[in-house]
């Protein structure tokens, strides 16, 4: 049975619009290593959970000469395809790419979600592994044109409730590859920074329902220091 919820937690969201992408990126750049400094300072490491999606593609690419130490970050995966582990398909490719094959990261720091087994095990597999961490530092999501952020669709599942799974297998999504692996909303949302990064007039009609109370898979993360969503000015007006 899908379990949807009628009543979402309370979110708090911080809107920030900028004027192009640049900008946007910019700041996000910004957000991501101050909280890199402030985790590492505080606890020895930084857990960042990673998204997919063209945005991401470019922040992960400005990381690439971030002044840090690689060595203290520890990437996680918001969702990932149900595909091979080198499909250009997958979100963890894509970070490798773009980011992570070009860094100092230890191989041991990155934490793929093994969605090439299959969704039902890979999400047993991957909750297991996040055992060895209570609150993720930052999490980074998108948002899709129908609301959905990580692999949280609408009509589906998206683990909101306090007994939710850390981890959900995604069947028949309506994006494809049709099966999928996701951090639940729960689990996402236990986090001390969550950091939505959204481009696009494709994603206008998503923010005015977000912004206008609907029960959209994106109003489901409910972190209690809140969300900052960063926007362009064609998603935001």
């Amino acid at each position: 049975m899908i379990r949807v919820p009628s009543a979402l937690p309370a979110q708090t969201v911080r809107w920030h619009e900028f004027p192009d992408d640049t900008s946007l990126l910019a700041n996000a750049l910004a957000r991501v290593l101050a909280a890199s400094r402030d985790a590492i300072a505080q606890h020895g490491a930084f857990d960042i959970v990673l998204a997919g999606g063209n945005t991401p593609r470019k922040l992960y690419r400005s990381l690439r000469n971030a002044d840090t130490d690689w060595t203290r970050w520890h990437a996680w995966f918001g969702d990932e395809r149900c595909a091979p582990a080198d499909d250009p398909a997958r979100n963890s490719r894509m970070a490798r790419d773009e980011w992570l094959d070009h860094v100092s990261m230890p191989a041991a720091n990155v934490h793929p979600i093994p969605a090439e087994s299959g969704a039902r095990e890979a999400a047993v597999l991957y909750a297991r592994e996040l055992r060895s961490i209570d609150a993720f530092d930052l999490v980074l999501l998108g948002l899709g044109e129908d609301g959905h952020t990580a692999s949280l669709f609408p009509g589906h599942n998206w683990g909101a409730h306090t007994d939710s799974p850390d981890v959900l297998a995604v069947f028949k999504a309506p994006k494809p590859p049709p099966e999928r692996v996701s951090l639940s909303a729960q689990r996402l949302s236990r986090a001390r920074h969550v950091l939505f990064l959204v481009e696009g007039a494709g994603k206008r009609d998503a923010i005015a329902v977000w912004k206008g109370g609907d029960a959209i898979p994106a109003a489901s993360i409910a972190p209690e220091p809140g969300v900052d969503v960063l926007l362009d000015t064609a998603a935001g007006s």
